[in-house]
């Protein structure tokens, strides 16, 4: 049964995705962001109706509206850019893989959205990318960085990487950590399988810029994933 279930929800995700990357692709030259970005919100949380499972939003309360935030989150599945992007209030936008905006019509939509693609095996490649995620903070859009840079294999938190949190610190935003819990058990990586559960996306209080200021990048790094844990459902 299971089987069955994960071939009809994989067939409806995709062709439900090629619906959503033309739409938006079209919207992104017709309409002003402020127009779409709403209506891109709305499709992505539609992504999770499909696929069998719920969405519970915690910690809205910690975020003050219309202003601009670095969100931090845990990597659990392909199901993350989703979810964060269907349920960060406000204009969001995330850092991605290279390779990924490298693929046909999504990598188009994506850098139109404003997606910024990292080399993540590139040190060089990394700085010129979170320099042009920092641009954007201080241009009035929120980003979305996963630090740990690759999907948990095992559902446990890979080490963090350490430049995220050295560019945060030239930056005069508050950093959000949000804790993701059940898309393991959706989806994880390596695994086709889809087993609809419900999904917590857990928003924690904010990080502030006087708090950033007075720690090195180690103890950011450190801070950041320790509050992320707690937002996170233990297994």
């Amino acid at each position: 049964m299971k089987v069955i279930i994960s071939i009809f929800i994989w067939v409806t995700s995709i062709i439900y995705l090629l619906f959503f990357l033309f739409f938006t692709l079209a919207c992104t030259y017709i309409f002003p962001e402020r127009v779409y970005n709403p209506w891109i919100k709305k499709l992505m949380r539609f992504l999770f109706i499909l696929a069998g499972s719920r969405v519970k939003v915690e910690g809205l309360e910690n975020l003050e509206p219309n202003k601009t935030y670095l969100f931090m989150a845990n990597h659990v599945s392909l199901y993350d850019v989703p979810l964060l992007g269907g349920f960060i209030p406000g204009l969001a936008r995330g850092v991605e893989a290279n390779r990924q905006h490298g693929w046909p019509l999504y990598g188009k939509v994506m850098r139109r959205l404003g997606n910024i693609p990292i080399e993540r095996e590139s040190t060089h490649g990394s700085v010129s990318s979170f320099k042009k995620t920092l641009h954007e903070l201080n241009n009035g859009r929120s980003m979305i960085i996963l630090p740990e840079g690759h999907r948990t294999l095992n559902g446990k938190m890979k080490p963090f990487k350490r430049l995220p949190f050295y560019l945060a610190k030239q930056i005069d935003k508050g950093i959000v950590p949000v804790g993701l819990s059940g898309l393991y058990k959706l989806n994880p990586k390596g695994s086709w399988i889809i087993r609809p559960t419900t999904i917590k996306i857990r928003f924690g209080e904010v990080i502030s810029k006087e708090k950033i200021d007075e720690l090195s990048s180690d103890e950011l790094r450190d801070c950041v994933k320790n509050e992320i844990v707690k937002l996170v459902d233990r297994p």
